[in-house]
């Protein structure tokens, strides 16, 4: 846990497992508090309570490395707690034990759905009676609507499988990306199709794009380049394994072993199987001009 030296802090409690716009409405309420002197951080746990209680977990739509990325873009720290550690807790002992003696919490914040304590007996309201209690500021964020519905985890991983990034990416307020660590693949991209590529391979915890070619946006080294991934298995060479193929316009260097970030803007069209390599290299042309295209739409 991070070492606050006394500090009061300003505590966004939540699972945060997308930081989409309804949780960041929660972390914005306590990174205003930076005015009154506070700490601002996020209290989220090492990992999904589900995968505790129920045994699985939904899939992750961000790496831990973009989540804490991102929550220090918006001005927070984020504190880190097991799991085991408060499961058996009430509510009570949740909030003076954690939030009280640990944080030194001068202002908590939540979502309307929050539920914390031994089986989820604590809701919203149980805190904010316990904080007007102890004179702790509260705030609690309403639902944050979006094509008629609530923002949630739930829709943005469906929109994700459907291929649908589109959405994803306005209920996230900003792309769905990964940086998983570039590995080795087979080299046929640059040796036989003329479009060099890094290869990502999606973890089992982490949500999996539909298989499908993708406007993207590839950031190495803190600079953005227009990019065309691949998500799927490579029928056309008979492939196998699932990956993320990104082709990075304008790019050339050894990325291997390294963790670019790969923005999804837009599917251009599902995958597919090609009678040859060559009409396969002869689609890839017309992608990447269009993946092109769009990313300049939205970039420049």
């Amino acid at each position: 846990m991070i070492d606050l030296n006394g500090k009061k802090t300003a505590v966004a409690l939540g699972n945060f497992d997308g930081l989409h716009k309804g949780h960041v409405a929660v972390i914005n309420e306590a990174v205003k508090q930076k005015h009154n002197g506070l700490f601002p951080c996020i209290l989220t746990f090492d990992s999904h309570p589900q995968k505790t209680l129920k045994g699985s977990a939904p899939k992750k739509i961000m790496t831990r490395s973009l989540c804490e990325k991102t929550t220090a873009e918006l001005g927070c720290s984020t504190i880190r707690l097991s799991f085991e550690e408060v499961r058996n807790m009430t509510p009570e002992e949740f909030f003076y034990e954690i939030l009280v003696k640990k944080l030194n919490a001068g202002f908590v914040s939540c979502g309307f759905n929050y539920s914390f304590g031994k089986n989820g007996a604590g809701t919203a309201e149980t805190l904010m009676n316990l904080c007007k209690k102890e004179s702790i500021g509260f705030e609690c964020a309403g639902e944050v609507m979006y094509g008629g519905n609530a923002v949630s985890s739930t829709r943005i991983r469906q929109a994700i499988e459907n291929g649908d990034t589109e959405n994803a990416n306005e209920m996230l307020g900003r792309y769905f990306a990964y940086d998983f660590e570039v590995v080795y693949g087979d080299r046929i991209g640059a040796k036989l199709l003329g479009f060099p590529t890094i290869n990502q391979l999606f973890p089992d915890w982490h949500v999996v794009p539909k298989n499908g070619v993708y406007a993207s946006a590839t950031e190495v080294d803190g600079k953005l380049y227009p990019s065309m991934t691949n998500i799927g298995k490579r029928p056309t060479v008979n492939g196998d394994q699932l990956r993320s193929e990104t082709c990075i316009i304008g790019f050339s260097g050894d990325l291997y072993g390294a963790h670019p970030e790969v923005k999804l803007i837009k599917m251009i069209r599902d995958e597919k199987k090609f009678p040859s390599l060559e009409a396969l290299s002869a689609q890839l042309k017309d992608d990447s001009g269009t993946a092109e295209n769009i990313y300049n739409e939205v970039f420049r």
